[in-house]
């Protein structure tokens, strides 16, 4: 109730005619009231030609939005982490406002910042489409993580920066590629990815964001981590007992809040970890969980080529 009546008032304020699945007559803040339409998981969406107060409602949006030199106004956070992408600077991120988290947005927040757009996900925040649409023009992709390139483009479309979107994609599949032939043996080399969880410890397969990103440079996956035959292949999970279903040539670790990196600590620093080959062999490392699990765009993406950069090309 308390949203409902949140997204009434937001929509008298603003003055907002809504009509169809989304589409609405530009809001305060759109430059000379200039639209055009998106086509997007929730409908067909008017949209500022350049939005200039923009709201991002998911960690890949940040990513995209900053890559793309624009600036949210404010953000959601991630949940357990609560933070937003560092691997950008402090500076680029200091002006920008908390609006809830990822699965709980706070719409009065949202409201209050008088965004001319804003940029969700269907998977995560589907139930309030209508009340962000009250707002100002939504645009939701419609998953996470395994359409990521996809979604990198729509929402530049809907940014006003589809061309740059296109070229910086290109740019990191090109650097990938690069990468991949400059190893040599890059097919032979099984990297695994782990990731610690507050409750549980998971691996990431060849459908997840970190997963798609090994596999555009050619390298291989240990074949636990191929996860053959499974309808979801982003991830499995694995109990600490198993943990050396994780090995493979190098193994990057990460961990998703403080909660979780005490449990890495835990694990980590028992015999079974220790006996892996992987960590016998030095070639154990831990990565940022912000860049190799919730950055979900290109300027991530990038930075986890700095990563295999540094520890498989020397």
């Amino acid at each position: 109730m308390r949203r409902l009546v949140a997204a009434l008032t937001a929509a008298a304020a603003l003055g907002v005619v809504l009509t169809g699945c989304g589409a609405s007559d530009p809001v305060a803040g759109t430059v000379a009231g200039e639209t055009r339409e998106i086509t997007h998981a929730m409908g067909t969406t008017k949209v500022p030609v350049a939005p200039k107060r923009v709201v991002v409602l998911d960690t890949d949006k940040i990513d995209t939005a900053l890559s793309l030199g624009v600036t949210p106004i404010g953000a959601a956070t991630a949940g357990e982490a609560r933070s937003w992408p560092t691997y950008f600077g402090e500076e680029k991120l200091a002006g920008i406002k908390e609006v809830g988290v990822l699965t709980e947005p706070d719409l009065e927040a949202i409201n209050e910042l008088k965004p001319d757009l804003i940029l969700g996900s269907k998977f995560r925040q589907e139930k309030f489409y209508d009340e962000l649409s009250a707002i100002a023009p939504t645009v939701f992709t419609e998953k996470v993580g395994i359409t990521w390139k996809e979604n990198f483009l729509l929402d530049g479309a809907a940014l006003g920066k589809e061309q740059q979107a296109k070229e910086l994609l290109a740019g990191y599949e090109a650097r990938a590629r690069e990468f991949g032939a400059k190893l040599g043996d890059a097919a032979a080399r099984t990297v695994s990815i782990v990731r610690f969880m507050p409750t549980e410890i998971r691996v990431y397969g060849p459908d997840s964001f970190s997963g798609i990103v090994i596999g555009d440079t050619g390298l291989g996956r240990p074949e636990r981590q191929l996860l053959t035959g499974k309808e979801d292949r982003r991830m499995d999970r694995v109990s600490p007992e198993r943990i050396s279903e994780v090995d493979g040539d190098t193994i990057f670790v990460t961990a998703y809040g403080q909660k979780a990196a005490a449990e890495q600590t835990k694990v980590t620093g028992g015999t079974l970890w220790k006996g892996l080959s992987a960590v016998k062999a030095g070639k154990a490392h831990v990565v940022s969980d912000e860049i190799w699990m919730t950055g979900i765009g290109v300027g991530a993406a990038n930075k986890i080529l700095d990563d295999l950069d540094t520890y498989l090309a020397a």
